[in-house]
């Protein structure tokens, strides 16, 4: 099934819109580990609507993470539509998303995100009015339904795709189930069936392996990563690898781990300056880059109090000294 934009590959690999992480030095080093479609941050309409520059600077991206989706979020369907309007013309994305999938409380308060999903008409109504402010694709990202007794995806992904989305990503969670539970990948492969537009699965994917599976078991247009990157670009190549029916590379030693993420870092400094709030963001990062590693307890610990890119630097390089002084010995 063809997606309304270019995407590289016949079964493409998303990464998730994911705030405070979905920046562009992430999905400029997903995209070169594989993944062939990324999204911004979510980003407020209302805020777009209003002018906010810091939020014109949120959706600026390097011409290298095309194709590449901006994000909306709102609950009104005109202020929605003015924004689309004016990122098209700001941004010049290769598509609009709609948010209609974020449980986080911020946003849902005032039924932005997943919130939408307790109005259908509502949903459909935002659809409509951004299809029709933009010459740009218009895709959607859904959860399974606001609660258990509110749940049934297909019947949101149908008025979805009759409101004109042109592709839908299934969270195959509630709302009020934030991350918690298992995601029902049987609704994935039920939104498939009934729609006939791409339909994107997400949920619980943490290995290269999971991707197959997912595709295996629901027949989704593509996949969707979200949390299982954190920290882990080369879950694109080693998901390629499985699709493409090569084995997947190995997972990367401390070496490259900690030469990674001091990339990603560099690219922060340069994209979002050299400042001691960059480095103090970028914690995060460092944290999850860890994971796995021998003594990664005591490491981790180090980094969470760096104020500078460059204490950082020193404290991978002393750990890496003391790795090969140890196996040395």
């Amino acid at each position: 099934m063809n997606f309304p934009y270019r995407t590289g590959h016949d079964f493409p690999l998303f990464l998730a819109p994911m705030s405070g992480v979905s920046e562009s030095p992430f999905r400029l080093l997903c995209r070169r580990f594989g993944a062939d479609v990324v999204v911004s941050e979510f980003i407020s309409a209302v805020g777009v609507a209003r002018g906010l520059e810091h939020l014109f600077e949120d959706m600026r991206f390097e011409q290298a993470e095309r194709p590449i989706g901006i994000q909306l979020y709102g609950a009104d369907a005109t202020i929605m539509a003015r924004a689309a309007e004016m990122v098209t013309a700001a941004a010049q994305p290769d598509f609009i998303d709609i948010n209609f999938g974020c449980p986080v409380k911020k946003v849902v308060k005032n039924n932005g995100g997943s919130g939408c999903l307790k109005d259908l008409g509502l949903v459909q109504r935002i659809i409509a009015a951004v299809r029709s402010a933009t010459h740009l694709p218009v895709t959607v990202k859904i959860r399974s339904g606001w609660d258990d007794a509110q749940r049934d995806p297909v019947a949101i992904a149908l008025r979805c795709r009759e409101a004109g989305a042109q592709a839908l990503t299934l969270h195959a969670r509630t709302r009020t189930q934030m991350f918690s539970g298992k995601a029902n990948w049987d609704e994935i492969a039920r939104v498939v069936e009934a729609l006939d537009i791409p339909v994107i699965g997400n949920g619980d994917i943490t290995t290269a392996a999971d991707v197959v599976a997912m595709r295996r078991h629901t027949r989704c247009a593509g996949v969707m990563i979200a949390r299982g990157a954190f920290g882990n670009p080369w879950l694109f190549a080693q998901a390629r690898d499985l699709l493409a029916g090569r084995p997947p590379r190995p997972a990367p030693a401390a070496t490259e781990r900690f030469a990674v993420a001091l990339e990603h870092a560099r690219l922060a400094l340069a994209l979002q300056g050299d400042t001691r709030k960059t480095a103090l963001e970028f914690r995060k990062h460092f944290g999850w880059y860890t994971k796995g590693v021998p003594g990664a307890g005591g490491l981790r610990e180090r980094l969470f109090q760096i104020e500078s890119m460059g204490e950082a630097e020193a404290i991978f390089a002393a750990y890496l000294a003391g790795s090969a002084v140890g196996q040395a010995a």
